[in-house]
């Protein structure tokens, strides 16, 4: 079933809903007066009344809105002025129209800010743009940024490419963005997302039955996502009905990153946990470990003897290891065992020099859960420089290795094999600290050990590590992370809905 709430519409797929819902009777000029009355809804919020407005219009149906959405203003009792550098073109009939109804000639484009507006509303490109701006257009979007002007963008951020996020150019820094019917891509995804500044979901009339017929394939990370199939503990339930996640240490002076690794399983849900220890780092994981079970471990056999025990059902490898030859061993012990395998850090880095062989095995086992973890250094050693877009990246590094691929950053996108893919934008910039990305692959082991499917845990699992980034706060070091996870369960019940729901 389709998530209608996180689901993100390519410039592309939003055509085809408006195409869509044109043909089941709805005029396109219906569409287009509803999305101008939304943008001009948020440009009034907080204006002073009779404050003015200076409205950007481009020619196509971008600039449509940017028309309707000013002779609302002024019939609010604002002082409008519509710029343009030439009118609609006549393609955009609809476009077309409502210039025709906003009755007065634009001033030129470089002529908006004579009378230094009170709000700028952006209406010069839509997410479809497919060019780089130039020109008087750049210019003017130069002019507006270093104006201090509020800004409200309709549908994004003039020069975002609502695709990919890239900047075009040059975008528009817009304080709020007015989208419509879904947000896309461009809005979750680096660096259109800063550009975008607050998006705003706006209903125009599009049914939510129309994404059933667009097959989508991206959607925002939110508990909307994946919420159904989160594991949260029952009344019958027990720790053994929990699974029971293996988290494997490095050696001796290289101990601490399993260890938040494996707290991060055991908040994460996962009734037992288990640190698998080289003999010499017995002593030290065993000083600080409590609630976490520690076993003897000596090698790839070690491990083998270890996942033989198949309630043993998840193990994370990577943290700390090394890049050896005896971390790519241990790699193949954990794919051959039968348990969901999250692959992170020195487990990924450990085959760049031969990430088919890393991928070979993984295919070896087809249902096999596995799900890897990389940062932006870590996917160029194994996949090589990202090609097009970051989503574009993961999918297709998804597809080649045959795991789940989460590609971290402030736009974490989680991609499946299957073409399935998520985008997060919860995560605060102090997460950015050492450790915190084995505290993540511990939250995805702990929701593997019980039993949610891969890229459900995978997404839940990047969205709670945001989440538990927020309620411990700037100033957090990773060791605050699974210490948080208690006040990001208690909030969920009340967050199985985005933030930007439609208007």
């Amino acid at each position: 079933m389709t998530c209608h709430l996180s689901a993100l519409l390519t410039p592309a797929a939003m055509a085809e809903a408006d195409r869509l819902t044109i043909s089941a009777g709805t005029p396109g000029r219906v569409l287009m007066q509803r999305a101008g009355i939304a943008v001009a809804d948020v440009a009034a919020r907080g204006t002073p009344p009779g404050a003015s407005v200076a409205v950007l219009c481009g020619p196509g149906n971008n600039g449509g809105d940017g028309y309707v959405a000013a002779k609302v203003l002024r019939e609010r009792g604002f002082r409008v002025t519509v710029a343009a550098a030439a009118p609609p073109q006549a393609r955009a009939s609809d476009a077309v129209a409502a210039a025709d109804d906003w009755g007065r000639a634009p001033v030129p484009l470089a002529a908006w800010s004579e009378d230094r507006p009170a709000v700028v509303v952006d209406a010069l490109y839509g997410a479809g743009l497919s060019r780089d701006v130039a020109g008087e257009e750049a210019e003017v979007i130069d002019a507006v940024n270093a104006s201090g002007c509020r800004v409200v963008a309709a549908d994004i951020a003039s020069g975002v490419d609502g695709a990919t996020g890239a900047v075009r150019g040059i975008a528009v820094k817009a304080h709020e963005t007015v989208t419509f019917f879904r947000r896309k891509p461009g809005h979750l995804l680096m660096p259109g997302r800063l550009q975008c500044g607050r998006v705003r979901v706006a209903d125009i009339g599009i049914s939510p039955a129309v994404i059933e017929a667009l097959a989508i394939r991206d959607f925002a990370n939110e508990p909307d996502l994946w919420g159904v199939s989160l594991p949260l503990p029952q009344p019958d339930g027990h720790k053994y009905s929990r699974g029971h996640a293996v988290v494997v240490s490095g050696g001796l002076a290289r101990t601490g990153a399993a260890r938040l690794a494996a707290r991060g399983a055991l908040r994460a849900g996962a009734g037992l946990v288990t640190v698998a220890s080289p003999p010499e780092a017995l002593a030290v994981n065993a000083a600080h470990l409590t609630a976490i079970m520690l076993e003897r471990m000596e090698g790839a056999d070690g491990l083998a003897a270890i996942l033989a025990d198949r309630r043993k059902n998840a193990v994370c490898i990577g943290p700390a290891l090394g890049t050896g030859e005896a971390t790519r061993a241990l790699v193949a012990e954990a794919l051959a065992s039968g348990a969901a395998t999250v692959i992170d850090a020195d487990g990924l880095t450990a085959f760049q020099a031969d990430a088919e062989a890393l991928f070979a095995g993984i295919h070896a086992w087809p249902d096999r859960p596995v799900v890897l973890t990389p940062h932006g250094g870590e996917f160029a050693r194994l996949f090589g420089p990202a090609k097009g877009s970051k989503l574009d990246a993961a999918r297709l590094a998804a597809a080649r290795s045959g795991a789940v691929v989460i590609l971290k950053g402030p736009d974490t996108v989680v991609a499946s094999p299957d073409g399935k893919a998520s985008i997060a934008a919860n995560a605060p910039p102090w997460l950015a600290t050492a450790g915190s990305g084995d505290v993540l692959a511990g939250f995805v082991t702990g929701l593997l050990a019980q039993g949610m499917p891969a890229f459900e845990a995978a997404s839940a699992a990047v969205w709670l590590h945001g989440e538990a980034g927020r309620a411990a706060g700037i100033g957090l070091i990773a060791e605050d992370l699974p210490e948080a996870m208690p006040r990001v369960f208690a909030s969920l019940p009340e967050r199985f809905a985005p933030a930007d729901e439609p208007d």
